[in-house]
């Protein structure tokens, strides 16, 4: 299902349940509302352990909405969202890290054109926490629901953007890194697009979204009041959230663009941990430039925080070679 569009930044949550998952009561009617609400402009249906939902999306979204099929697979030692699945496609969830047969299930997604995503790794509950290695996924869900909650179930983002950013460096330097997203987790009204990964991508269709979030041309938002931009230059040259910049030698300049985020604070992040951090003013929209080098740094990120110390923001990577 695609819409008419090009080339530019779409909005998405790719982790939605309805009443066909225990704990949610959504209908799609309600999450098709709601997403359109959110400011979204694509959607993942992903249902614990079933397909049986794929076959009511079409008729509601009128085009204006692509939904993209996937299920939850909440495995014994970890679950994991299958995104682009084929639709009544099922993934088997009934094994655990000690079966050994993880990566049969990750190349039955693989095979169909699909992204396998590690869910809220740090969620405090049995089976929650994400016990299998990395290097086998194309994702990594860092911020999950709610950035804080005083709920007992909500998952540990602040752990598991710590995890990925320490992953991250080390993936860069050996030539592979796998990218961040951020899901709502939605299963109950109000909760859809909290938060939801912003995409660049050739236009707007399950094909052309999966494969901006599989090269990371992508960065999180807490909501659709939130809007950043990221460039990083050497001389001519220039790369987005990511690409890979040749420097050249020459100084890299990061500039940022920042608008819905009153006194908040932006922080740039690169293999050698935060660099940088400056504040936003009372209005909300500001802008940040900051120099460097592909020698000082193999990478460069952004993180946006509130006044409160909340996530509003997070970027993945734009590579300096």
């Amino acid at each position: 299902m695609a819409g008419a569009s090009g080339r530019k930044w779409y909005r998405g949550d790719c982790h939605v349940h309805s009443a066909y998952s225990h704990g949610a009561d959504l209908t799609p009617e309600q999450i098709v509302a709601e997403a359109r609400g959110a400011g979204l402009d694509f959607i993942a249906t992903t249902e614990h352990n079933t397909s049986a939902g794929h076959g009511l999306w079409g008729p509601r979204t009128g085009g204006e909405l692509v939904v993209v099929l996937g299920q939850e697979v909440t495995t014994g030692t970890g679950h994991w969202l299958a995104l682009g699945i084929e639709p009544g496609q099922e993934i088997d969830w009934r094994y655990r890290l000690r079966d050994g047969v993880i990566d049969r299930h990750l190349d039955r997604v693989h095979r169909v054109g699909g992204l396998c995503v590690a869910a809220h790794p740090h969620a405090p509950y049995v089976s929650g926490t994400f016990m299998y290695p990395y290097e086998g996924f194309d994702v990594i869900e860092v911020w999950n629901g709610l950035w804080t909650s005083d709920q007992v179930w909500q998952a540990d983002n602040e752990a598991a953007l710590a995890e990925w950013g320490r992953n991250l460096t080390v993936g860069v330097h050996r030539g592979r890194w796998i990218p961040a997203m951020g899901n709502s987790d939605a299963h109950l009204e109000g909760q859809i697009g909290t938060p939801h990964t912003v995409v660049l991508a050739e236009e707007l269709s399950v094909v052309a979204v999966l494969d901006a979030i599989r090269a990371g041309r992508s960065w999180v938002a807490g909501s659709a009041a939130v809007d950043l931009s990221l460039t990083v230059s050497a001389g001519e040259r220039a790369a987005g959230i990511g690409e890979r910049l040749q420097t050249l030698d020459l100084q890299a300049v990061l500039r940022l663009e920042v608008r819905g985020v009153p006194s908040g604070t932006v922080s740039i992040h690169t293999d050698r941990g935060s660099v940088h951090r400056t504040s936003l003013p009372a209005a909300g929209t500001g802008a940040v430039e900051w120099g460097t080098s592909a020698q000082e740094s193999a990478f460069v990120r952004v993180e946006v925080r509130h006044a409160d110390g909340n996530m509003a923001a997070l970027t993945n990577s734009v590579v300096l070679e």
